[in-house]
C-alpha cells in the first residue's frame, strides 16, 4: 500500500493518513473489544514482492495491516513501524482496513499491463482474521480473481475461509486455486499463549477437512515449529498425525524465524512465560533471524519421515489446487514407475 496520497505532514498516524482519508472506528462487541480499525482507501492493492525475497511468488494482496490473531512471533509486526504504529500491542489492536480493496483489485486485474500472474494472499497478515467477519473484503477479492480466471492462493489460520467455500469452488473451476492452513503444533497450552487470537489447532484442522470434503485440496503449513516448546519427537509426531487425519494433501514444516520487530516482542513473551529458555534462544538465533541450518534440516527430515509414515502426499508446487487442463493421452512408461516421494510444499 502506498500512502503518498494520504500524507499531510511529516510524522504521526494522523498526518500520515490525512484527516479526510481515514475513518477510525471502534466496536463495543466482545470479538472487537479493545481493537481500533483505521478504514482507508488504498491507491494500490497488488503488491510486488521484492526480488530478494525467499517467497515463491511475485505478487500479493493484503486487505489488512495488523492482525488480531496476536501471534507473538508474527514476522509482519515490523510493517506496522512503517506507519509509525507500535509493533507490539499496536500490531494486535490497531488494524488498517483497505475498504476499497475488492473494487481496486478488479480494476488492477483489468489493466492492460497485468499479465495474469499468480496472486498470494495471507502471506503477510491473515486475510481471514476477525476483522474480515465484519468488513467482508475477501468475497469481492475472490470474485474479482475468479472473473479474470487469475490464479491465486490463500494461506490462513482463520476458519472464516469456510464462509467463502462456494466462491472458492467457483474459482477452482476456471483457474488454479491453492489453499493452505497454518498449524504449527497441536498443544493447547502453547496455542493459548503464542496464538491467543486464533481459532484452535483442532478447529483449523476441521476446516482443512471441510475444504477437502468439498473437493478443494488443502495443504498444511506446519508453522511455526517452535524450538524447545513444540519440537520434541512426540510433539512433531502428534501434529503430523493430526494433519494426516484432517485429509491435508501436503505438510510443510517451517521453523520459527524472528525478524526485527517480531524478535523483540517474542523474546519479551519468552522472558515472561519461559525465562529458562531465553539464553538458549539467544544462542540459537545469534546468527540472525533464522535458526541454524542444521536445525532446520533436522526438523524437515523428521516431518518428512512422519509425513511418509502417515501417508501424506505426494504433493508438489501445485498441491492444494484443483487445476482444469485439457486431457491428452499419457505417454507410455519406459519401465517400472518408481513411487513418488512425499513433497513438502508452502502453497
Amino acid at each position: 500500500m502506498r500512502w503518498d496520497n494520504l500524507t499531510e505532514g511529516p510524522t504521526g498516524p494522523s498526518a500520515l493518513f490525512g484527516a479526510d482519508a481515514v475513518v477510525t472506528r471502534t466496536f463495543d462487541t466482545p470479538e472487537f473489544r479493545g481493537i481500533t480499525f483505521h478504514e482507508v482507501r488504498a491507491r494500490s492493492v497488488l503488491n510486488r514482492v521484492p526480488g530478494a525475497s525467499r517467497m515463491p511468488f511475485e505478487w500479493t494482496v493484503n486487505p489488512y495491516r495488523g492482525c488480531s490473531h496476536a501471534c507473538v512471533y508474527c514476522f509482519a509486526r515490523n510493517t506496522h513501524s512503517y506507519l509509525d504504529l507500535d509493533t507490539g500491542i499496536g500490531f494486535d489492536s490497531q488494524i488498517v482496513v483497505k475498504t476499497n480493496a475488492p473494487e481496486l483489485l478488479r480494476r488492477e486485474l483489468g489493466a492492460p499491463r497485468w499479465t495474469g500472474a499468480h496472486v498470494a494472499m495471507g502471506t503477510n497478515v491473515d486475510c481471514y482474521q476477525r476483522a474480515e467477519g465484519r468488513y467482508r473484503l475477501m468475497p469481492g477479492i475472490i470474485e474479482a480473481l475468479r472473473d479474470r480466471a487469475n490464479p491465486f492462493s490463500v494461506l490462513t489460520k482463520g476458519t472464516l475461509i469456510l464462509r467463502d467455500l462456494p466462491l472458492l469452488r467457483q474459482a477452482a473451476e476456471v483457474t488454479e486455486v491453492g489453499i493452505s492452513v497454518s498449524v504449527g503444533f497441536t498443544g493447547q497450552e502453547l496455542w493459548r499463549t503464542v496464538e491467543p487470537g486464533t481459532p484452535s489447532p483442532a478447529a483449523r484442522l476441521a476446516a482443512v477437512r471441510a475444504l477437502t470434503d468439498a473437493g478443494l485440496e488443502c495443504g498444511v503449513l506446519m508453522a511455526p515449529v517452535v524450538p524447545f516448546l513444540g519440537d520434541s519427537p512426540e510433539q512433531l509426531r502428534e501434529t503430523v498425525r493430526a494433519v494426516a487425519a484432517s485429509g491435508a494433501t501436503s505438510v510443510t514444516p517451517l521453523v520459527l524465524h524472528l525478524r526485527p520487530g517480531a524478535r523483540e516482542w517474542f523474546m519479551a513473551w519468552l522472558g515472561e512465560h519461559h525465562p529458562h529458555l531465553v539464553g538458549r534462544y539467544e544462542r540459537m538465533y545469534a546468527g540472525g533471524s533464522y535458526a541454524p541450518t542444521w536445525y532446520q534440516r533436522q526438523i524437515t527430515r523428521q516431518v518428512h519421515e512422519l509425513a511418509a509414515a502417515f501417508g501424506i502426499g505426494p504433493g508438489g508446487r501445485g498441491a492444494g489446487r484443483r487445476v482444469l487442463t485439457p486431457e491428452r493421452p499419457a505417454d507410455p512408461p519406459a519401465g517400472p514407475v518408481p513411487a513418488a516421494p512425499t513433497q513438502l510444499t508452502l502453497l
